[in-house]
């Protein structure tokens, strides 16, 4: 991969041990699926040329990571009615906690997308994304909602009946990604689409991974072409990358993600419904129940001393960017390790007692190990992460 592709590491592969569950959506059972040959360029051509602007359905996620077995139940009650309300301790505990939950089992969210301008014209999503959306995750007592409309951007959670709220002003659309980074923070888990994963490795794919088609299936119903990645890297925990692509519209419908030497998907995420239909409108208007709590974030304001970039002046010195406490990338592709700093790690995060049930003591640290993902926590206080076996991590860890 190039050095671009260290950004799909920490955004993908890193929250399936911090931020996100898995899906299984086995292609469905019944007649072979025998569709015109295409070559794997021609499938990506698909993808890329996509023209689906609107659709809503069904995403299911499911982790197969292979973590410890601990009861999450009595860990998981009563924690997010605490977090920032008695402390940083209860909140990194349930914060903890929640993630755990979403690496276990089956997670079920319904997706609804509208790339329909508030003029009626056609958003391309290359840099804002669509124009409205709105996620529905049904977690086993309750449902969190995120909504997007253009003017105005909420997160809904049902068990705490809290609310984060975000106005977008008229002309905001431009700088849309950048300024929903505040809402993004609140929310729980990563709430991907397969279109969105698959963007995520098909705009990466350079010489470090070999593509090929797999074989043609069936996913909610719909004929598929299967793209899988394959790593060129020998010492990566990530065996293959599969992606199922609808046959007529070049939406990919399911992503799976497999770690070497395990069967079943570790990683994946797919429809079991969809609809191409445009969703009801009133989809993304959204007021939060009589007495929740809401929170209104502000957009990020750029500092008043802070100019524009001269082109005329190329040559006009530009202040450094601060990279104190930023994570570290060591190496580009498949086999890539990020190194958190200590100091950008909570200290109750390292000290909370589930930490110390999920990781395992090993020289110089602890080890929170997956079949896709390893994470060892360094003595020090140090976070590196990869998929790679831990002796490499511990390597990393000793050479800085």
């Amino acid at each position: 991969m190039s050095h671009k592709s260290i950004k799909w590491l920490p955004a993908v592969v890193v929250p399936a041990v911090i931020a996100v569950g898995v899906i299984a959506v086995p292609l469905q059972a019944g007649a072979a699926v025998d569709l015109p040959d295409k070559t794997a360029q021609q499938v990506l051509l698909m993808v890329s040329d996509s023209t689906v602007t609107a659709f809503s359905g069904t995403v299911e996620k499911t982790a197969n990571l292979s973590l410890p077995a601990i009861d999450l139940g009595a860990e998981m009650s009563g924690q997010a009615g605490k977090q920032g309300a008695s402390g940083s301790g209860d909140a990194a505990s349930g914060a903890l906690s929640s993630v755990l939950e979403l690496l276990s089992g089956l997670h079920t969210a319904r997706v609804y997308v509208d790339g329909s301008a508030a003029d009626g014209s056609v958003t391309d999503g290359s840099t804002d994304g669509p124009a409205k959306v709105r996620v529905q995750i049904q977690d086993r007592m309750a449902e969190r909602n995120i909504v997007s409309n253009g003017s105005d951007a909420w997160l809904y959670d049902s068990e705490t009946d809290t609310a984060a709220h975000l106005a977008i002003p008229a002309g905001a659309a431009a700088s849309m990604k950048d300024k929903m980074a505040a809402l993004d923070a609140e929310a729980p888990a990563d709430v991907s689409t397969p279109s969105q994963l698959a963007d995520r490795f098909l705009s990466e794919i350079d010489p470090s991974t070999v593509v090929t088609v797999g074989t043609d299936g069936r996913v909610t119903g719909r004929t598929v072409y299967e793209l899988v990645l394959t790593p060129k890297a020998t010492d990566t925990l990530v065996e293959s990358v599969s992606i199922s692509v609808d046959s007529e519209t070049g939406m990919p419908l399911q992503v799976s993600v497999r770690a070497a030497g395990q069967k079943d998907p570790a990683f994946q995420v797919g429809f079991s419904s969809v609809d191409y239909g445009a969703p009801s409108a009133d989809l993304f208007d959204f007021t939060p129940p009589a007495g929740a709590t809401v929170k209104e974030l502000a957009l990020p304001q750029t500092p008043a001393n802070h100019a524009a970039p001269d082109v005329a002046a190329p040559d006009t010195a530009r202040p450094e960017v601060p990279t104190e406490g930023l994570p570290v990338v060591t190496g580009t592709g498949w086999d890539a390790i990020v190194e958190i700093p200590a100091a950008s790690v909570p200290p109750e995060l390292g000290d909370n007692p589930l930490m110390s049930e999920v990781a395992t003591k090993v020289d110089g640290g602890r080890l929170l190990s997956t079949s896709l993902v390893n994470v060892f926590l360094a003595d020090d206080g140090r976070f590196f992460a990869g998929s790679v076996p831990v002796d490499q991590l511990q390597a990393a860890a000793s050479a800085q």
